[in-house]
């Protein structure tokens, strides 16, 4: 799976290679622009498979709007903050975070073939970074993964949050 942001110019179908990682070390995630694969989400599922080099199907990627929210005990406001402006510096493809003493929202996208997907590297995100970024050691109360298109309808309708603008570490 790869991290663009909507608009972002491809860099290649190239991928970075396996690696093996040391035992206790954490698994970065990695932000990387959309590549050859990228579905705007014009085409229809069964239309959106391509054959790779082996002739095997592939289905295309699409970008996902994911919506994480995190809650625990109270923690001092400096730090939630220094924590969520860490994890958008280590990690570009967070549009924005809005934070109290006691919770967090995380939005950005997620480019993955399918909700499932897209859902499963969402739910990873806050611990596979809480040591790194130093977060407070709240859990995952909420999770939305919406498509582009259903993201962009929903803002011309006037429902839903409005776009992620500002973007950045906001407080609520």
């Amino acid at each position: 799976m790869r991290r663009a942001r909507p608009g972002d110019v491809p860099r290649g179908p190239g991928g970075f290679p396996h690696a093996r990682r040391a035992v206790g070390e954490e698994r970065a995630l990695t932000s990387v622009g959309a590549g050859a694969d990228f579905d705007d989400g014009a085409e229809s599922r069964e239309s959106a498979k391509e054959t790779d080099t082996h002739g095997e199907d592939r289905v295309q990627s699409k970008l996902w709007h994911i919506t994480l929210s995190v809650s625990g005990a109270e923690a001092p406001l400096k730090e939630v903050r220094r924590g969520l402006e860490q994890l958008a510096h280590d990690h570009p493809f967070l549009l924005t975070s809005r934070y109290a003493n006691d919770h967090a929202e995380i939005r950005y996208w997620e480019e993955a073939r399918d909700l499932h997907d897209a859902a499963a590297v969402a739910l990873r995100l806050w611990g596979e970074h809480r040591s790194s970024a130093q977060l407070p050691p709240w859990e995952i109360v909420g999770l939305e993964v919406i498509d582009r298109q259903t993201y962009h309808l929903r803002i011309a309708e006037g429902y839903g949050p409005p776009p992620a603008a500002p973007v950045g570490v906001h407080p609520f």
